[in-house]
């Protein structure tokens, strides 16, 4: 084992050993403090040489962690959410942030590898498709109080092959709100007594989607279309009517028309907004039953929301939550944002897109692993934090003020840490105990070298 078994942050990845035999779980733990020392790339080489492992004969022992090891990653997904919890959402509504994202990835022997639309490099005037793995990721949306902010934490991602992949191999295509489904299910079974909200983007705004999760009692906040189809309930049927009852009423008018209509009754409200403060902003809102033929009739809560200055077009949001307020509405999926915040700082700092396993089962746990790292710094540097409060500051310079912490300045918080106790240098202070044998060879023969 690589670090002192007195670090404090023992404790946090002793969470995880249940999962792996007594023989892997050594190996998996290098893996993982690898993965968060690591400048740049993310392959297994890589977390060897910075853990000065670049001598070891047996290096196909940490890829078989990846690639043969029995352990479950959604075991491992259910962990890390019950430690985000407690850290971070102890009372309250859980609030989720669901989405995919395209891990850019080449290879005829990645067999989930389909063309996508690369929404990073795309417009609305040009669209532009790239050759990856598609994964969709759930993230806790909650305030870390040393960052004064709310960041997306993601703790679980699963693969969402594309419809060529089912095709091939005879099954019928799973489309992206019926994996949803599954991980919504999912989440509601490991916290059954909380009030659970997702906040997702219009791709999920699927009539099955939300019928789901209104049988489950759980909130789902997406955009809705202006020129979608809604009506009113459906009126009482009288007593010995025959035919199947009426599910739905009178037809409703279309949100655009309601936009343009003086006649839409709207009143103005601060909001927060992405995270910039308070914005005044119009909003109109109603119930509603969300109908199309053949497809289960979901009422819903829509609000319209207008910029008052014109710098942002109207859009309309939907829940299938009707009691929620439009203000409430509209400050949770601001919250959305935060997710692709995530998704970028995890391709700036922790090598997101640079792994390179060919193996199936590597390729479907070391992504999934890595966005983990994201909240595994998080939670690692929550707990220096508490020890030693005010200790984590954002690191500004003349050039660049700053006043909130933000992931860079976590994730070197955590290495400083890392060095400092579990791979200390000093002369005065002796690493015989800490380290392994082969780490000090690799250090005299890097000093023969420099001699």
């Amino acid at each position: 084992m690589l670090f002192n078994h007195d670090s404090d942050l023992v404790g946090l990845l002793q969470t995880f050993a249940p999962l792996f035999s007594e023989r892997v779980w050594p190996f998996a733990q290098e893996l993982l403090l690898g993965a968060i020392l690591a400048p740049g790339k993310r392959t297994v080489s890589s977390i060897l040489r910075v853990l000065g492992l670049g001598a070891f004969v047996h290096f196909q022992n940490y890829h078989r962690v990846l690639n043969r090891a029995q352990w479950s990653p959604r075991l491992a997904a259910q962990l890390l959410f019950q430690q985000l919890v407690q850290a971070f959402g102890k009372s309250g509504p859980l609030v989720f942030g669901l989405d995919e994202t395209i891990e850019r990835r080449w290879g005829r022997r990645i067999a989930a590898r389909g063309i996508y639309r690369d929404a990073a490099r795309s417009s609305k005037a040009v669209t532009n498709k790239t050759s990856g793995l598609r994964w969709l990721s759930v993230q806790l949306l909650a305030k870390v109080p040393w960052a004064h902010k709310i960041w997306g934490l993601p703790f679980l991602t699963v693969l969402a092959p594309s419809a060529r992949y089912y095709e091939k191999r005879g099954r019928q295509p799973q489309k992206l709100a019926s994996r949803a489904k599954q991980v919504v299910l999912q989440i509601k079974r490991w916290a059954p007594q909380r009030a659970l909200i997702f906040l997702a983007d219009s791709s999920y705004a699927a009539l099955e989607l939300l019928a789901w999760c209104q049988h489950l009692k759980v909130t789902l906040i997406t955009p809705l279309r202006l020129d979608a189809a809604l009506f009113a309930p459906a009126p009482k049927g009288a007593r010995g009517k025959r035919g199947r009852p009426r599910c739905k009423g009178r037809v409703l008018p279309k949100l655009s028309a309601r936009l343009e209509s003086p006649k839409t009754k709207s009143r103005r409200m601060w909001v927060d907004w992405y995270g910039k403060g308070k914005r005044k902003v119009e909003v109109a809102t109603g119930t509603a039953v969300w109908y199309h033929s053949g497809k289960v009739p979901v009422p819903i809560r829509w609000v319209l929301v207008r910029d008052p200055l014109g710098e942002f077009e109207s859009r309309a949001l939907l829940s299938t939550n009707l009691t929620q307020s439009a203000q409430e509405i509209v400050e949770l999926y601001t919250r959305r944002w935060q997710v692709e915040v995530t998704f970028e700082e995890t391709r700036a700092h922790l090598g997101f897109e640079t792994q390179r396993q060919w193996n199936q089962k590597s390729i479907q746990r070391a992504t999934p692993v890595l966005l983990g790292v994201f909240s595994l710094v998080t939670l690692m540097a929550h707990r220096l934090q508490q020890q030693v409060p005010g200790s984590l500051r954002p690191r500004a310079a003349a050039w660049y003020p700053k006043a909130r912490v933000s992931f860079s300045d976590a994730l070197g918080y955590v290495r400083a840490h890392l060095w400092k106790k579990d791979f200390c240098m000093s002369a005065q202070n002796s690493d015989s105990r800490k380290l392994r044998k082969i780490w000090l060879n690799h250090l005299a023969s890097l000093l023969c070298y420099a001699k």
